[in-house]
């Protein structure tokens, strides 16, 4: 049982989502919430009940546990780093509607959204996003920092790099990897490897720029 508090990074969309799962957790963990962002904007103002702090290093004197809540991997990362280095520890969230086989890992301060799937020996890695209704099917690798959108849908064995995004209803093919930093779009079907720092599009997947 957890006896400390859990800061919550973030004051945007994908934190309301965070915050729903934090709230419902709280309890029988036994931490209390805080919330910060370092836009000075929304310093007083509330998030499902919480006041906002601002900027986000007058909230880590205080220690304790953090979960970056922000959509951005970049982003993400970043934070995650700064909330480490001031000697907070990271926490995952998982929704208790999200499906997780016994043996599937959930990496230090990553989410995983209701309605995901992670199946057999899937492997999620550090301050990942496994979002809405989304599927990682069995043996799955996810690097650092990587975000599946809802509904997305990985297939069986399929490796993903750090800080890839996998757009909305995207699917990838058995076995596929993908290389650090790609964004696949939404609704894209990849059947085929993919070259690292590229963002691919369509049915198939095709690369239409470098990141």
């Amino acid at each position: 049982m957890h006896t400390d508090s859990l800061l919550i990074v973030g004051g945007g969309g994908h934190a309301k989502v965070v915050m729903d799962v934090a709230k419902l957790q709280a309890d029988s963990h036994r931490y209390s919430l805080r919330l910060a962002d370092d836009n000075l904007a929304l310093a007083g103002t509330r998030l499902m009940g919480l006041a906002i702090i601002a900027p986000i290093a007058l909230a880590l004197a205080k220690g304790g546990r953090f979960h970056v809540a922000i959509g951005n991997n970049q982003a993400r990362a970043q934070l995650n780093g700064l909330c480490q280095e001031a000697g907070m520890e990271s926490h995952s969230l998982v929704h208790p509607r999200a499906i997780v086989a016994n043996s599937a890992k959930v990496g230090g301060g990553s989410f995983v959204a209701a309605g995901a799937i992670l199946a057999p020996d899937a492997d999620i890695g550090l301050a990942c996003i496994i979002n809405h209704g989304a599927v990682v099917d069995h043996d799955c690798r996810i690097g650092a920092f990587s975000h599946i959108a809802p509904n997305a849908t990985l297939a069986g064995g399929v490796t993903l790099g750090e800080r890839v995004l996998i757009g909305a209803g995207a699917n990838v093919l058995p076995g596929v990897k993908i290389g650090d930093g790609c964004i696949v779009g939404a609704g894209a079907v990849v059947l085929n490897d993919l070259i690292a720092g590229r963002t691919y599009v369509g049915t198939p997947a095709r690369c239409v720029r470098e990141n």
